[in-house]
């Protein structure tokens, strides 16, 4: 049986990347709650953070997914990031 998988896309049009829903849902969800809990913006090392403490028992680089999921969700419109630095990512839609 294989797994569903997600095509994400890139904020600046780039090529997305082809992974498991079974990995997306997990950092989605651990990044949107930990952006909640913090009032809606956190640093983006302050999210890395709190998304590897959320899901200690994940399967694979936490960071890497975690990467890969707010680049979708940025392109996506669910969350914006700021340009300067550090970068702020701020929860757009709940």
């Amino acid at each position: 049986m294989t797994d569903e998988r997600i095509l994400t896309l890139h904020p600046e049009g780039k090529k997305g990347v082809n992974i498991l829903r079974s990995k997306y849902d997990p950092v989605r969800e651990a990044m949107l709650d930990s952006l909640r809990a913090a009032g809606g913006e956190l640093t983006h090392t302050e999210l890395m953070a709190a998304i590897a403490e959320r899901l200690t028992d994940f399967k694979g680089s936490v960071t890497w997914y975690a990467e890969t999921v707010k680049l979708d969700l940025v392109a996506r419109g669910v969350i914006a990031r700021s340009s300067g630095s550090p970068q702020v990512l701020t929860l757009v839609e709940d």
